[in-house]
């Protein structure tokens, strides 16, 4: 059995002989946190130290002194987390109100981070949204409805998209559609829907990937994981509002059955599409859920994707990408992130950017053509087709900080939760 350690957080420099700006040192049974900033720069201070505890086999530890409140704790343990789970953190220094809030970003989290770094044997698009249902409707019963749409019901429901994406392979498409609503009346207005791209693994199609890129695709639904656990968070915490939940999943594969370049799909909006890369897939299942969210005129329409490789050159694995054609609405989403500690940053949408993505055989194709067009932007103008008032509803995520390749300071290898407080707070707003 582990022995537990003391892990004390301390506002003064470690002792010259552990080194220059040592953030952590030993004595007896005790671990000491040395963080001498501020603000921001205090939790991810605090979030390497417990990265350096993890690398170093530290299994059990257990918080004591006034110094934790919930967000160092909380900053902590994203650090500490790890994929195998195989930790063990005490919280006693906590009130019962910051208990219930860390456990309720622990559960959430605990569930998006699970859920990204599980394999394609055991996440594919049914599975994805029979947890993701389980997930939310233990968190409010009586609240929670839904149904999962699978296989060739999707073509006779109208969507498309899902299907052609996911018919080549032995694992069926599906879509999740659920409903969030506290006040039980039918009638309620949906005051937000949230659309997830759930690609349980992406093997690229006929546009095949590298092996290096594919390698990590079974991160590729880390969309439908982000809205979920962030709904899951809101719940916990008290969501008085309806959201509808829409989860558009499929694995991408080659196979006789698979969808080629060149198809054209005539979406159930009329908008026809030609398929010019089997690889810009995400956008493909997305349109069919942002139709569906589009068909119930919520409040607003949020989705989230892992979307582009462009996003990623843009930002890097530190931030999240946030499009949309209203700017108080993008401002909104980036204040929502900053309150929550978590790192968002704005690209460029503009309605330009629906005109570079034109076809010769179709109203518009799945990318962009001509040389230097934004590849983010163009894919976030691509889902402005399937939205009825892209103009005044929506936000669009591309989630380039969701999943790490590689370890690094903050964040051990694999998925981070990265977006799901910042889409809880969105809702709760």
């Amino acid at each position: 059995m582990t022995a537990v350690m003391d892990l004390v957080l301390c506002a003064k420099p470690a002792a010259a002989h552990w080194g220059d700006n040592a953030l952590i040192s030993f004595e007896a049974n005790q671990v000491n946190v040395h963080v001498t900033s501020q603000g921001a720069s205090r939790l991810q201070d605090i979030q390497k130290a417990a990265r350096k505890l993890d690398a170093q086999g530290l299994k059990h530890l257990s918080f004591i002194g006034d110094s934790w409140d919930v967000e160092a704790c909380w900053a902590f343990y994203q650090g500490y987390y790890n994929a195998k789970q195989d930790n063990q953190l005490e919280i006693v220094v906590l009130s019962d109100a910051d208990l219930a809030k860390f456990n309720a970003l622990k559960a959430a989290a605990d569930w998006t981070r699970k859920t990204i770094n599980l394999g394609p044997a055991a996440i594919y698009p049914q599975t994805l949204c029979e947890s993701a249902a389980k997930f939310l409707t233990e968190l409010a019963p009586e609240r929670v409805s839904y149904n999962i749409i699978s296989g060739e019901d999707l073509l006779s429901e109208g969507w498309v998209g899902t299907y052609q994406v996911g018919k080549g392979s032995s694992q069926a498409p599906a879509m999740l559609q659920l409903d969030y609503n506290p006040s039980g009346n039918p009638d309620e207005p949906v005051a937000i829907a949230l659309v997830g791209k759930g690609i349980t693994f992406d093997s690229g199609g006929y546009s095949i990937k590298p092996s290096d890129g594919m390698s990590i695709m079974k991160s590729d639904m880390g969309g439908a994981a982000t809205v979920t656990g962030g709904l899951g968070l809101a719940i916990a915490n008290g969501l008085n509002k309806r959201v509808k939940l829409f989860l558009c999943c499929a694995e991408n594969m080659v196979s006789g059955d698979a969808y080629k370049l060149g198809d054209v799909i005539t979406y159930k909006n009329g908008v026809t599409v030609e398929v010019l890369n089997t690889d810009a897939e995400g956008r493909l299942v997305l349109a069919d859920g942002l139709i569906a969210a589009s068909e119930l005129k919520p409040g607003k329409i949020i989705d989230a994707a892992t979307l582009t490789g462009a996003a990623k050159m843009a930002l890097g694995r530190d931030y999240n990408a946030v499009f949309g054609f209203d700017d108080d609405l993008v401002h909104q989403a980036l204040q929502a992130a900053k309150a929550e500690n978590e790192k968002a940053w704005a690209l460029p949408l503009e309605p330009f950017h629906k005109g570079q993505i034109g076809s010769s055989f179709a109203d518009i194709a799945n990318i962009s053509s001509g040389e230097g067009m934004a590849g983010a932007s163009t894919a976030a103008a691509f889902l402005a087709h399937f939205v009825e008032k892209s103009e005044q509803n929506w936000l669009h995520f591309d989630l380039s900080g969701s999943y790490q390749k590689s370890g690094n300071a903050l964040w051990a290898t694999g998925a981070k939760g990265h977006g799901i407080r910042t889409i809880s707070r969105l809702l709760s707003e």
